[in-house]
């Protein structure tokens, strides 16, 4: 499928995605500072910079994006143009981010995942990604997954 702008327009367009402070990103963290949980943001001195640290339970959480790390579901599409460059981008993604958690885990941090996909689309239920994450930091276990 041949792009429906040109590779200057698109390269403005991919230029303007930001890693940080993301929609879901905030969404995630006014649900869990409403529920009464305090954190800090991208800790750089933790494996693949969470997005959000919690050290009174030692967990992180990480807010993934379902394009930029591959996540097979709906929202999931891969691109038409440069195939090539975005199975590797996308591959090296998601062995970046099976580091970040195998490291984490090893020292002893707990490993929370928030897919976009939770969070977007019709009859999505924006508390229940909350009350998911909120069950599992009173619940001491190692690793959670929230997804579509």
């Amino acid at each position: 499928m041949v792009d429906v702008v040109d590779s200057a327009t698109r390269s403005r367009m991919m230029s303007g995605i930001r890693g940080r402070n993301t929609k879901p990103e905030i969404l995630i963290r006014s649900l869990l500072h409403r529920h009464g949980f305090r954190f800090r943001l991208h800790a750089r001195d933790l494996p693949g910079k969470p997005d959000i640290v919690l050290p009174r339970y030692h967990a992180v959480v990480f807010v993934h994006g379902c394009f930029w790390h591959g996540h097979d579901c709906p929202l999931f599409k891969w691109p038409g143009t440069r195939p090539d460059f975005w199975r590797e981008k996308i591959r090296r993604n998601q062995a970046n981010d099976n580091r970040a958690r195998e490291a984490l885990l090893a020292k002893g941090w707990r490993v929370g995942i928030v897919w976009e996909c939770a969070m977007r689309g019709a009859g999505k239920n924006i508390e229940g990604v909350a009350q998911s994450l909120a069950d599992w930091l009173r619940s001491g276990a190692p690793l959670i997954e929230v997804k579509e």
